[in-house]
């Protein structure tokens, strides 16, 4: 059976959680207490060089860590990475869209807010974080004012790696009022079948306050 790597408060397992629920397939999961340093054990960086979550271990022992690397091997031969090269380029796209412009920029506002971290950074990093989450969303509002889906008509692994931190915009303490297209993006995702809609906030773990190792 697949092992999934997991912490339940970062939006990256959740992603790869979010494609095994629409797949249907069985996982084990082993949780990894990353604020405590248990992502920098020897043991660990042996199945994800960085220390990071999420990463997966296949029956055979094999493992891959990065969480849009691992949506894209569970994803091959389903519906959600195409076969046509192109189409799956355009996927790929907004892969690397959500690593640089979503999970960098949305995804550190929503942890140092949930945590408490904002008043032990800089105003000038807080605010350059908002400008480029805002220009993040402008972007993302652009494009799905003229289709459904990021990558196209149909709903791929570029929308569940999207979803997973634009979404919680609004736990980074940014107002989606401006965003219609992008809100109907949001419902729509929430709506497929098989959505995983558990999220769990850093509160469960008392160690979230804490900065990473």
């Amino acid at each position: 059976m697949l092992t999934l790597f997991d912490y339940l408060p970062s939006q990256n397992p959740w992603k790869v959680r979010l494609l095994l629920n629409h797949l249907g397939r069985p996982y084990r999961t082993v949780p990894i207490s990353i604020f405590e340093g248990e992502g920098q054990a020897a043991a660990f960086r042996r199945i994800s060089p960085t220390g990071t979550v999420p990463a997966i271990q296949l029956d055979d022992g094999r493992v891959l860590a990065e969480s849009n690397a691992i949506l894209n091997y569970l994803a091959e031969g389903t519906p959600y990475l195409p076969a046509d090269p192109f189409d799956r380029a355009k996927v790929q796209q907004w892969l690397h869209f959500e690593q640089e412009r979503v999970e960098s920029v949305i995804g550190s506002l929503r942890h140092w807010t949930m945590t408490g971290k904002l008043s032990r950074r800089s105003p000038e990093l807080i605010e350059g974080k908002r400008a480029g989450a805002r220009r993040t969303l402008g972007i993302l509002e652009h494009e799905l004012a003229t289709r459904p889906f990021l990558a196209g008509d149909s709903y791929t692994i570029a929308d569940m790696a999207v979803f997973a931190y634009a979404s919680r915009a609004g736990e980074a303490g940014l107002a989606l009022d401006a965003y219609p297209h992008f809100r109907t993006w949001i419902a729509w995702i929430e709506a497929q079948p098989g959505f995983l809609a558990a999220m769990h906030p850093y509160a469960i773990d008392p160690h979230s306050v804490n900065e990473l190792p």
